[in-house]
């Protein structure tokens, strides 16, 4: 579905964040990109729905060259791919059914949306979206009312509203405590196994990404050193991916209730 092609990334400072990356995501997978802070994974995904120009290089979304795209065919490339940030980026003063319609701002012109008019369809899909994720109640509350976890599962609602074939997360449960990670976890892994959504998400702790993905990238300096399964990750892998052996802060969380994921699907 989406392939990157000697994709490279150099920032106006100067600085080199990617160096002729070469990867292909195909559907329905659920691939983690780790590396060190800094190791150009955000920027890989900024690169993949176009928030950031590829230096050099081409991305192909199903064998079409989307690299250059502008206007309304960069709007379409984006509201076909769903994108989960860390800080949530929700208004926090709108209630989460109003947070979550934003998802269908992309399928109709600009002014009826600036107006908050939306056809009963949209209002339908995103009530839908925000029942898979187990929020029904909380539909007409403020989001800064709720707490993180359930802010993480109104932004993941957003998202399914779009009705998108990708969902991009960028550190998605770094804010988040032990168990409420879990939970926005195997949030992630059920509508990855239910919808046949491809997710793709850089996270931080090593042990998170081995456990959920079934496919790992590793990036250092900007260069994939490390792309294949989840499975065969060893110590000596690793040490190539982050040019050190990892704390066990950084490899293995804090709950046991990891072990729990497949009763998540």
């Amino acid at each position: 579905m989406i392939k990157l092609n000697n994709v490279s990334k150099t920032y106006p400072n100067g600085v080199q964040a990617l160096k002729d990356v070469n990867l292909e995501f195909n559907d329905g997978e659920f691939v983690a990109i780790i590396g060190l802070s800094g190791a150009g994974k955000s920027t890989l995904l900024r690169l993949i729905n176009r928030m950031h120009k590829i230096t050099s290089g081409t991305l192909l979304v199903d064998d079409v060259d989307v690299t250059n795209l502008t206007g309304a065919k960069l709007r379409l490339l984006r509201r076909n791919i769903g994108m989960i940030f860390q800080s949530f980026n929700l208004v926090k003063r709108m209630s989460v059914f109003n947070n979550v319609l934003a998802g269908r701002v992309a399928y109709h012109p600009t002014f009826p949306t600036l107006l908050g008019i939306f056809p009963k369809e949209d209002k339908l899909i995103a009530l839908e979206a925000i029942d898979t994720m187990g929020i029904l109640d909380k539909a007409f509350t403020r989001a800064d009312q709720l707490s993180g976890g359930q802010q993480q599962r109104v932004a993941l609602a957003r998202a399914l509203a779009q009705k998108p074939s990708v969902i991009l997360a960028d550190e998605p449960v770094a804010s988040l405590d032990p168990i409420t990670t879990v939970q926005v976890m195997n949030d992630f892994l059920r509508i990855n196994k239910k919808f046949g959504i491809t997710v793709i998400a850089n996270m931080h702790h090593v042990d998170l990404a081995l456990k959920y993905a079934t496919r790992i990238v590793g990036i250092k300096d900007g260069i994939v050193v490390y792309d294949g399964p989840s499975s065969d990750i060893n110590e000596d892998m690793l040490v190539q991916i982050y040019g050190r052996t990892l704390h066990a802060d950084e490899v293995l969380g804090e709950t046991e209730e990891l072990g729990e994921v497949n009763e998540a699907v």
